[in-house]
């Protein structure tokens, strides 16, 4: 450590870490159990933490590693414009603008400082999707879009609480521009709650620790440092390369490339996305704070047993150029950039397996497909509805890959049948494995899902954003690729209309959408394959 810690202290390091990391864990809870929106309450598709005071990042929850990495330059932003002098006990601060520390529009990030005695001891943050916030398509997920504008409501960091209420101009404009006002109200409500909370316990840690605290958790971030450090020390130094490509932009009818180079020197991790594709005119471009996720997720699995904090990206240099794919200029669009943050997560991880070999994996699908769904009953009642899919797991040196998971920086969870079915006159008429997806070896990659899904009743809008339609998984060491993904529309009067990897389109009773995920790679040579 940086900062050697007085022999008496030591012993507190581990009972405040672990005291942390479960504040962060109860925060995720919170968040979650007291959402409105079946995305968030039944898919987890949010994340929660607590900085430091100049801003490090203290903990994270064990949730979305999508979310939780752009956490970090959600509250940098927020500090840019609004000093911490200013602040005041039961202020809030909100934003989702991917130009200024967001990801893409339904994701709202609420921040809240936290003090002690009038002292600014540090921050709570929540991110969360959000049903809807407005823009050319319920769910805000346009897969044609070509510019923010289309997208939805953005939000620069601005005030969002005074006095622990929501300001009531701000909570109308918010109202105003959702199709679904109560679940956004619902959910912001709960983020401010798992804040609010997360904040009360971090107090109550202050007080406990007194004039140590500070230096506990400074030993905490600096302890992360070293043992990141550490595991780079421990493999050999190198440069290597990977490159993927996502299907298209949803726009124009091409391959989108995805490219890193990862230079390993000592301590030091250089992760270049330089020879990525331009920005793209269609909605996959990723903001720098999307696909800062990518990163911290590879750079905290380093160290897994470190404490779950900033001091992992201390030895790291991320070079993002600008104008590309994975930095793109105002005015993008940017609302599917799951599917290129996973695939630059998959390629940090494929490039790594050249530098330190006996990490060597298959790659993961590479697939978390966001379908939302909007519409009205046979009654005129409106309904409204996101869920994601998961596909599969890259087999590996050590075993198979693991089927119908989310991976990487997903880590979105299964919305039930009985929720799809109770929420929208939607009907799942087949969900189960896309079995033998998974490319074949020694060790299969883990297959996809498959799901149908049948309107019973009115009618509706479907946005629908794969991956994998065109560009499959690669094995290694041998070992086969994965199944490509595939997607259909079955009519009632028996038509079939195939839907590209990035789709629109409005269906009636009796209609079926036929979802198939992609299977991840195989890994070594199997005694079957030729």
């Amino acid at each position: 450590m940086k900062q050697s810690l007085p022999p008496a202290l030591i012993p507190r390091l581990e009972p405040v870490r672990l005291t942390l990391q479960a504040m962060a864990d109860r925060m995720q809870d919170s968040l979650i159990g007291g959402a409105y929106s079946a995305i968030a309450r039944e898919a987890g598709d949010g994340a929660a933490a607590l900085f430091m005071p100049d801003g490090r990042l203290l903990v994270q929850a064990r949730s979305l590693p999508l979310l939780l990495g752009s956490l970090i330059p959600a509250l940098e932003a927020v500090l840019k414009v609004f000093p911490r002098a200013t602040m005041r006990d039961g202020d809030g601060y909100l934003l989702n603008d991917p130009f200024a520390g967001g990801t893409h529009l339904p994701d709202l990030t609420l921040v809240r400082p936290i003090f002690l005695n009038e002292i600014l001891i540090g921050f709570a943050a929540a991110s969360l999707h959000h049903q809807d916030v407005g823009g050319i398509t319920p769910g805000s997920i346009p897969p044609h879009a070509t510019s923010i504008f289309q997208e939805g409501l953005r939000l620069p960091p601005v005030q969002s609480h005074r006095d622990g209420k929501l300001d009531p101009a701000l909570k109308s404009v918010l109202a105003a521009n959702s199709r679904t006002p109560e679940l956004l109200l619902g959910d912001l409500s709960s983020q401010w709650s798992a804040i609010s909370g997360g904040g009360r316990e971090l107090g109550q840690l202050a007080l406990r620790e007194g004039g140590h605290y500070t230096a506990l958790c400074n030993a905490l971030i600096e302890q992360t440092e070293t043992l990141t450090r550490q595991a780079l020390l421990s493999c050999p130094d190198g440069v290597s390369d990977w490159e993927d490509m996502l299907d298209n932009d949803g726009i124009d009818d091409g391959p989108v490339r995805i490219r890193v180079t990862l230079e390993k020197r000592g301590n030091r991790l250089r992760i270049d996305f330089t020879g990525s594709s331009p920005q793209t005119r269609g909605p996959v471009n990723a903001a720098p704070a999307a696909v800062l996720s990518a990163a911290l997720y590879f750079m905290r699995s380093l160290a897994p047993d470190a404490p779950n904090n900033a001091g992992c990206l201390q030895p790291l240099d991320l070079v993002l150029p600008e104008g590309s794919v994975v930095n793109p200029r105002w005015p993008a669009a940017v609302n599917a950039r799951t599917g290129t943050v996973k695939l630059a997560c998959n390629a940090i991880i494929g490039a790594w397996s050249g530098i330190a070999s006996g990490t060597a994996a298959a790659a993961n699908a590479g697939v978390a497909a966001v379908i939302a769904f909007a519409g009205k009953r046979a009654n005129g009642q409106d309904y409204a509805l996101t869920e994601v899919v998961a596909s599969g797991a890259g087999g590996h040196a050590g075993g198979e890959g693991t089927s119908g998971i989310s991976t990487d920086i997903s880590n979105a969870r299964n919305t039930p049948v009985e929720i799809v079915e109770a929420r929208t006159p939607i009907r799942i008429e087949q969900y189960g494995f896309a079995h033998g997806s998974g490319g074949a070896g020694r060790h299969h990659g883990g297959d996809g899902l498959r799901r149908i899904y049948a309107l019973a009743e009115g009618s509706g809008t479907v946005s629908y954003r794969g991956e994998r339609h065109r560009h499959a998984a690669r094995g290694a060491a041998g070992g086969a690729s994965g199944s490509l993904s595939r997607a259909w529309i079955e009519r009632n009067d028996g038509r079939v209309e195939i839907l590209d990897a990035k789709a629109q389109f409005e269906w009636q009773a009796g209609d079926r959408l036929h979802v198939e995920t992609a299977g991840a790679g195989g890994w070594g040579q199997s005694e079957y394959q030729h």
